[in-house]
């Protein structure tokens, strides 16, 4: 019995996630995150400061 109770909400999610990715169109998670890092990249080279040279 604390088997079943303690996957209830596990199965239930996986099942409603299913439907869900199945009958909306739901957008691809992993392309998202990876332009949302490429933008922050870009950024964060465009406003960095250069570097100093050291001169001898």
């Amino acid at each position: 019995m604390g088997i079943i109770r303690s996957s209830f909400k596990f199965v239930v999610g996986t099942v409603c996630g299913i439907y869900i990715a199945q009958n909306y169109n739901v957008p691809n998670i992993k392309r998202v995150v990876n332009t949302g890092i490429f933008m922050a990249k870009h950024t964060e080279e465009s406003y960095r400061k250069p570097k100093k040279r050291d001169e001898d």
